[in-house]
């Protein structure tokens, strides 16, 4: 192997490539005297065409004598892929998700801002509170992964007690999410999570803390008394999406009635869709989940309904294609989305407004928001916008609050 060769395929996704295409690559990078940039570009065409389970880059290949022109129909055919809507043919998902459950002691008790917060975005200051430490869902989009070490989930055994001891402002209203840095309900009470989560709950009635989850895991909440200020909310995909995307998390089906089930107890629940992602189809599947919803809740249960698209960082795309899963995931179109990656704001549009009004019954009801978006789509989806993240913070929370009393 080169030394040329050999520098460009460092830090990439090259030994996750079959055999076949690392042979193939290092042979035309000879043949064609290829950059150290045209190799790293070959290197993460031809990954993503295997975790796409498309025709390797051997078989695309045109040989020609200028090499910009065998380059350049390599990338168009790229390119073709990821601006066509997607179509799940896997035969059976796979996963290869392992992972290690170990107890720490935490010197701090993690509770910041949301992570993804972004300055150019409207955001709803959510604060978040590691409750655990990475997921043990194996979801391809994932962005825990780019946070944490994902084949080690971590449970502060001094979680409890250091919640117990945070003092808040009692004259401001708060809203604390759970499920950032793992799953919200998958672990259950695992190490008395929930128990220490409750009694901060009832502690603390100026708090909205929110569970968001994927799983169907609601037996300890079924079984104590949930205080009226804790929001159990559920992310939400048609079940193609679930099947090849989501691995090992609940079906739809089974949130679908989990959120039933919990609604029935009492407890206020919610809905977030994101991220809502792109394949031939998706809007009739879209819209049958919301009809799904409005004829099975009222609005008067249900606090939220959210939304959001696929965004990504750079270091969670070279960890998808490091780890080279069967997935369909990156087949979309990506552009600069202030400073990560994400669908063109003219598709968001469209997403966002297709979803909006198919629960048009729960527009004035309901509190609607898309989740880290560009502040722009707001006029363009809801009909109003926000001036600044203040504003829809407070009426975020005026809304939940006043779902609690009512």
């Amino acid at each position: 192997m080169s030394e040329k060769f050999q520098s460009a395929i460092e830090n990439t996704a090259f030994k996750s490539l079959h055999v076949s295409s690392q042979n193939f690559l290092h042979v035309k990078s000879l043949e064609y005297k290829l950059s150290f940039c045209e190799i790293r570009n070959l290197i993460e065409i031809a990954i993503d065409l295997q975790m796409w389970q498309e025709p390797p880059l051997e078989e695309i290949w045109c040989d020609n004598e200028q090499k910009k022109k065998a380059l350049l129909q390599v990338k168009e055919y790229w390119l073709g892929l990821k601006n066509t809507p997607k179509t799940y043919t896997f035969s059976k998902p796979e996963t290869s998700h392992k992972f290690t459950l170990v107890q720490e002691k935490k010197e701090t008790l993690g509770l910041g801002s949301c992570p993804v917060a972004s300055a150019k975005t409207r955001c709803c200051n959510l604060l978040t509170l590691d409750a655990v430490q990475s997921c043990g869902f194996d979801c391809s989009y994932c962005s825990i992964q780019s946070f944490y070490n994902e084949n080690k989930i971590v449970f502060d055994t001094e979680f409890g007690k250091k919640l117990a001891n945070l003092k808040l402002d009692a004259d401001k209203r708060y809203h604390i999410g759970t499920g950032q840095s793992s799953d919200s309900l998958m672990w259950g009470n695992r190490e008395g999570i929930l128990e220490a989560l409750f009694a901060f709950a009832k502690a603390n009635p100026n708090v909205i803390l929110e569970f968001k989850t994927k799983s169907d895991n609601i037996s300890y909440l079924l079984e104590n008394e949930v205080p009226n200020n804790i929001l159990v909310t559920w992310s939400l995909n048609p079940q193609i999406i679930i099947d090849n995307e989501e691995r090992l998390t609940a079906s739809l089906e089974k949130r679908i009635q989990s959120a039933r089930a919990l609604a029935d107890k009492g407890v206020l629940v919610g809905f977030h869709f994101h991220p809502i992602i792109l394949y031939k189809g998706w809007q009739n599947d879209y819209e049958n989940i919301a009809k799904t919803l409005l004829e099975s809740f009222t609005c008067k249960e249900v606090c939220l309904v959210s939304m959001g698209t696929l965004t990504f960082i750079k270091p969670v795309l070279k960890k998808l294609r490091n780890r080279a899963i069967q997935s369909k995931i990156l087949q979309m179109p990506l552009v600069d989305a202030s400073g990560k990656y994400s669908y063109p704001l003219e598709v968001k549009e469209e997403i966002f407004s297709t979803l909006y009004q198919a629960f048009k019954p729960w527009h004035n009801e309901v509190f609607f928001y898309m989740c880290m978006e560009d502040e722009s789509l707001w006029q363009k989806v809801f009909g109003y916008e926000y001036e600044d993240n203040e504003k829809f913070e407070r009426d975020m929370l005026n809304s939940y609050f006043a779902k609690i009393k009512g």
